[in-house]
């Protein structure tokens, strides 16, 4: 019996070595990628469309077009345009108020932010607005000064698909949305970063995301629970890779309570299974017969599991290896630990987070059981499906 619980330590720890071993060859990548983009002698060469869908976003939404006033980029050069999807507030008169054109879209059929997404980009392309890039945005967030001179810059030398850096706008609020800050400093910032130089592509989070016009014109943007990564999925099948811009900042607001971050972690991590059944295995198949690493490598990302899953599993493997006096299995364990501490605090330290993130990792464990507890209820089907929104925090 303690042989055949090894042998399951073994071929589990192995496993975990291969998911390990590559995130820390992202982890060196990352270290060596260039972290600013060169900025070109003009800028304001683009007219950008800013697209902002909004359900009931009366409280965020202000903040959104204040910050978008004051960027540093020419006013002529772009335009805001909010979609207040089925509101029943004061989404559409603010968004006026705020300097924005308001379109009001009423249908409780299809609900949901792809579908307004959808909806407005088809009622742009077909009037007399004329734009040489879009910018999606949620209506939670604030972006950096320089988001639309860095994405100028990055069209002008041929970029079509950009994904700005989707970071916490408040990770001290709480020990939760720390948490959710160092968990994206990895996976919205070095991952990305690392595949700008080793000739992958950045993936779309959703919030943050830059499309040359032609881009939306060639590929029809279509609404579903994971519209961001199957647009991701449509461009690489057809070569088209999207870049990472480390220097333009997306900040959104993010749950502050466990309880309150639920509907999101669901719709994300649902996603995400729907994905791996959907994509991964065309990926792999068309991969092999174009012996693309872009494809490969997407699909190895689908692949790697959550990290809580990755770090619970190292635990009671080495907790098992200990039980069972495993050398083996033991030093492999620590080495698990070991690595993916590495990944963690170099996510921290190239996205610069505040004393605050690190500070909050004392509360990792209960984070990472709770994620794990959440991940089985939805192997298990015992959470809600469909679109839900994020519950706001309270100010």
């Amino acid at each position: 019996m303690a042989l055949l619980l090894q042998a399951i330590i073994y071929i589990i720890e192995g496993g975990l070595s291969l998911i390990v071993g590559y995130l820390l060859f992202l982890t060196l990548a990352a270290c060596f990628a260039p972290r600013r983009t060169p900025l070109t002698g003009s800028t304001g060469t683009h007219r950008f469309a800013i697209l902002v869908p909004a359900h009931n976003e009366e409280q965020l939404l202000p903040g959104l077009l204040q910050n978008l006033q004051q960027i540093d980029y020419p006013k002529t050069q772009y335009a805001v345009h909010v979609v207040a999807d089925n509101c029943t507030d004061r989404t559409a008169d603010l968004a006026r108020a705020g300097g924005a054109t308001a379109h009001e879209r009423f249908d409780t059929t299809q609900v949901g932010k792809g579908y307004a997404l959808e909806w407005l980009l088809a009622r742009l392309q077909t009037s007399d607005y004329s734009y040489d890039a879009f910018v999606i945005l949620d209506a939670d967030s604030i972006v950096s000064a320089n988001f639309l001179t860095v994405m100028d810059a990055r069209l002008s030398r041929g970029e079509k698909a950009i994904q700005a850096y989707y970071a916490v706008r408040d990770p001290a609020s709480s020990w939760s949305a720390s948490l959710r800050a160092a968990a994206l400093a990895a996976l919205h910032y070095l991952r990305p970063l690392a595949r700008s130089i080793i000739g992958g592509s950045a993936g779309l989070k959703g919030n943050g995301m830059v499309f040359a016009a032609e881009i939306l014109k060639r590929y029809r943007w279509t609404a579903s629970l994971t519209e961001d990564i199957e647009y991701h999925m449509s461009l690489i099948l057809d070569g088209q890779r999207v870049t990472f811009a480390p220097d333009a900042i997306v900040w959104a607001e993010m749950p502050n309570s466990l309880a309150s971050s639920q509907t999101q972690n669901v719709r994300w991590e649902r996603g995400r299974q729907e994905m791996v059944r959907t994509y991964v295995p065309r990926l792999l198949r068309v991969g092999v017969a174009r012996r693309s690493f872009l494809l490969f490598d997407a699909a190895i990302e689908q692949l790697i599991p959550p990290f809580a899953i990755v770090a619970a599993l190292s635990v009671v493997c080495l907790t098992a290896a200990i039980i069972l006096q495993s050398t083996i299995g033991i030093w492999v364990g620590i080495g698990l630990l070991v690595g993916q501490a590495l990944y963690t605090l170099a996510g921290l330290v190239l996205a610069r987070v505040p004393l605050r993130v690190y500070q909050a990792l004392l509360y990792a464990p209960v984070f990472i059981g709770w994620k794990v507890w959440l991940y089985i209820r939805v192997l298990l089907g015992f959470e809600r499906k469909g679109w839900v929104r994020t519950a706001r925090n309270d100010t």
